[in-house]
């Protein structure tokens, strides 16, 4: 009998199955994993695709939505439906481009703490605490007070109270996984380093991590309009949609469209974003 030859390389790993992973997050949810890319494309050309100029005045003040002005237009006759799609613009992008900050530099000290161990562990743990313990909202509101009002400050304030929670759930991840089995087996078979986090460790934490992501932009986009509502966003005349509620709420009972409308473009916004992150929790949980 003579011994199976080993293999020089691993069996290619299955491929990754679409339906599968929509079967798993439900038809509802998978209409905001859908959505949410539309959403970002629309974003990202908004500025190329509003049917009027959303600074200059192309109509009579106060008109109501019809099929010309579908949102009607504000108080100085700009076209509202083009400020709001502008408005998208400012609103999703700093919010995706918050979470990608916060989930590279929360992902990498995790990892560094979880890896490290002992007294650096406990080091970066205690620094992880500290900034969690703290009113995320407030200090990100301070912070943005003491550095003016202005989407990238608003952007650097999130940042700052959003990257610890990334932070513990890598960290928390590579603990739980580098005491299971097949992680022992194979750094008593010698592999090490970049390897063993590369083929061992990663692909159990990043799951997580993903999932973390995707059920907060809406908590990210809510915030940056509760900021921008609050005045501390761009300055006017930006479109920006918490601004834009913000300085027409005294026309809600005259000219309901303007508050209502970019309100409900944020409700929408984060809908969307809830629905996906459901789902990818959904289908990466059930894989």
């Amino acid at each position: 009998m003579t011994d199976r030859p080993i293999p020089d390389t691993l069996p290619a790993r299955p491929r990754f199955n679409w339906r599968d992973f929509f079967r798993r997050a439900g038809w509802l949810e998978s209409v905001g994993i859908v959505g949410m890319p539309v959403v970002t494309v629309v974003a990202v050309v908004a500025p190329w695709i509003t049917p009027f100029d959303p600074q200059l005045r192309v109509a009579r003040a106060y008109l109501p939505p019809s099929a010309e002005h579908w949102f009607g237009t504000d108080e100085i006759g700009r076209d509202l439906f083009s400020r709001v799609i502008l408005g998208v613009h400012y609103t999703w992008l700093p919010g995706l481009a918050v979470i990608g900050f916060s989930l590279t530099v929360g992902s990498l000290v995790g990892l560094i703490s979880g890896l490290m161990g002992d007294k650096v562990d406990l080091v970066i743990d205690r620094i992880i605490d500290l900034f969690i313990v703290l009113p995320g909202t407030i200090i990100a509101l301070a912070v943005v007070a003491s550095l003016g009002p202005g989407l990238v400050n608003t952007m650097i304030a999130l940042a700052i109270t959003w990257w610890p929670w990334y932070a513990r759930i890598a960290r928390d991840e590579i603990r739980r996984l580098i005491v299971r089995p097949h992680v022992e087996a194979a750094r008593i078979a010698g592999v090490h380093g970049s390897r063993l986090l590369l083929r061992y460790l990663l692909p159990g934490v990043v799951p997580a991590l993903l999932i973390g992501a995707s059920l907060d932009v809406a908590n990210v986009i809510m915030t940056m309009s509760l900021m921008s509502f609050l005045g501390l966003g761009l300055p006017a005349p930006a479109p920006e949609l918490g601004a834009m509620t913000s300085r027409t709420l005294d026309s809600l009972t005259v000219h309901w469209w303007l508050p209502i409308l970019p309100a409900a473009i944020i409700f929408l916004l984060c809908l969307l974003a809830n629905l996906a992150g459901d789902g990818i929790r959904a289908a990466l949980r059930g894989a």
